[in-house]
């Protein structure tokens, strides 16, 4: 079997694809992953990548898009758009993906095309070869509403390939557990997958006295909710090993509290089950790599998504929301103390460990028929 992996061009929404990919490689199936942009970046596992956008900059379509349209920059930035902004950005982006995708899966004729909700260019693409859909879901938000809502704004991108609307996919997947809004109706898959590459020793075991890693977003600039400044801040009044993975410059110039460390980039979900805790900017993945570790997390409320996963996760109970510039000693103390935040984040792991593996699928996505 051959499957097209089709991933919008930024880190964050090709990684929690990258697991699926593997599993389908090392059952013996020829994989390519198409893509662009920050995305060409990730660590596929040995997966081939074809940039199907060359020089393609995604902050460049977000603000020419956001510019036009103030109020919903302004909304976009508080996390309170929906999907009025994305749906703009990646209706843009999309149109850009299409032809080089159509192409792609008429010349290389995979039997099944993968995507996530924000690449509805592979969807187009299988309605156009008679291929078998699969939708994968990478964030916490409604999955197949955003996909949705961004194939509304795509009608010149569906004209010019001759169709007028995008047939259901084959099979929809979700990587949400229960708590946290997955739904029953749509098949689980087990978010992520441990790796070690790249950790050194010291955080894959237990430190004397709590560790709290703190995380920030691979996106530069203001929308990024930075929640280190306020943590170093507050540190030295917290009984914890504070942890810095991957500090901008101007933090890691300042001086530090005795219980704080630095560290490059390393993969969470290898060192979370090692933490006491994790502070980080809000982002799906680095939600969901907290609850696969069952370790309670603050997560900060941010531009796009982020506010509704920071709220998710303290509505579950297994963390706070707190925005970045508010971060206290008490907030990290309570997260490292709490019990009731600890049973919680265990809880909702026991509902990732219950979820099948991306292995599990793979018979599944072979056995779909073509049109």
């Amino acid at each position: 079997m051959r499957a097209l992996i089709v991933s919008a061009p930024l880190l964050g929404h090709l990684l929690p694809l990258v697991p699926l990919a593997a599993a389908l490689r090392d059952a013996g199936h020829d994989v390519l992953i198409a893509t662009g942009g920050a995305a060409l970046d990730a660590d596929t596992r040995g997966v081939g990548v074809r940039d199907v956008a060359p020089g393609l900059r995604f902050e460049r379509i977000a603000l020419g898009v956001l510019v036009r349209h103030p109020l919903l920059f302004r909304a976009e930035m508080a996390g309170k758009a929906g999907t009025g902004a994305v749906s703009r950005m990646f209706a843009t982006v999309n149109d850009r993906f299409a032809d080089p995708v159509v192409e792609l899966a008429r010349d290389w004729r995979p039997d099944v095309v993968v995507h996530e909700p924000l690449s509805p260019a592979a969807a187009v693409a299988a309605a156009v070869t008679g291929t078998p859909a699969v939708h994968v879901e990478n964030a916490l938000f409604d999955g197949p509403a955003v996909a949705a809502a961004v194939v509304e704004r795509m009608g010149a991108t569906l004209r010019r390939h001759g169709l007028t609307a995008l047939p259901e996919p084959a099979l929809t997947v979700t990587v949400r557990p229960p708590s946290l809004g997955g739904s029953a109706a749509l098949r689980p898959m087990r978010p992520g997958a441990p790796a070690t590459d790249g950790a050194p020793d010291w955080l894959l075991r237990p430190a004397d006295r709590p560790r709290i890693l703190v995380s920030r977003s691979t996106v530069q600039g203001p929308a990024g909710g930075d929640p280190m400044p306020s943590v170093v801040a507050a540190a030295g009044d917290v009984d914890a090993e504070v942890v810095l993975v991957r500090p901008a410059p101007r933090t890691q110039r300042r001086p530090l509290p005795a219980n704080v460390r630095t560290v490059g980039w390393v993969p969470l979900p290898a060192v979370l089950p090692h933490a006491t805790a994790v502070v980080h900017h809000g982002g799906a993945g680095s939600v969901l790599a907290a609850c696969a570790a069952g370790i309670p997390q603050l997560a900060t409320p941010g531009p796009g998504d982020r506010r509704y996963n920071a709220e998710l996760v303290a509505s579950a109970g297994a963390g706070l929301a707190v925005p970045a510039p508010r971060i206290d000693a008490a907030a990290l103390t309570r997260l490292v103390t709490e019990q009731g935040l600890a049973e919680r984040a265990r809880a909702v792991r026991a509902e990732i460990d219950a979820m099948p593996p991306p292995e599990a699928l793979v018979d599944e996505l072979a056995g779909l028929p073509r049109s």
